[in-house]
């Protein structure tokens, strides 16, 4: 599955901004992830954001209009829900979804 460069770009940006280091990019889930010292904060599949909010947070995410709960397959994926295009239009909005992820991440000891 391709994902939408320019919401690379978008999340790039975001992501930018973000002081300590340690961020790297990975090939994953056929799109694109977004890893802080190891963990993922965000990903790209296709031309949705994937964000990783925790366990404890999705109930919270999904109550978004535009986010649903991430699914491997027909298996939910424990902490992580995707966000439409048409929740991602604002940069004020993608900046809050990244900075979720980015939160979670940093909530993780890092791997090696």
């Amino acid at each position: 599955m391709a994902y939408d460069e320019a919401l690379a770009e978008r999340v790039r940006a975001c992501l930018a901004r973000e002081s300590g280091g340690g961020l790297t990019e990975r090939a994953m889930f056929g799109g694109l992830g977004f890893m802080l010292n190891g963990n993922m904060a965000v990903g790209l599949r296709g031309d949705e954001l994937m964000v990783r909010v925790g366990p404890d947070r999705v109930g919270e995410a999904v109550a978004h209009q535009h986010a649903r709960q991430s699914y491997m397959g027909e298996r939910p994926m424990k902490g992580f829900i995707l966000v439409a295009p048409e929740g991602l239009v604002s940069e004020e909005d993608l900046d809050d979804w990244v900075r979720q992820g980015v939160e979670f991440a940093h909530s993780l000891p890092p791997k090696r």
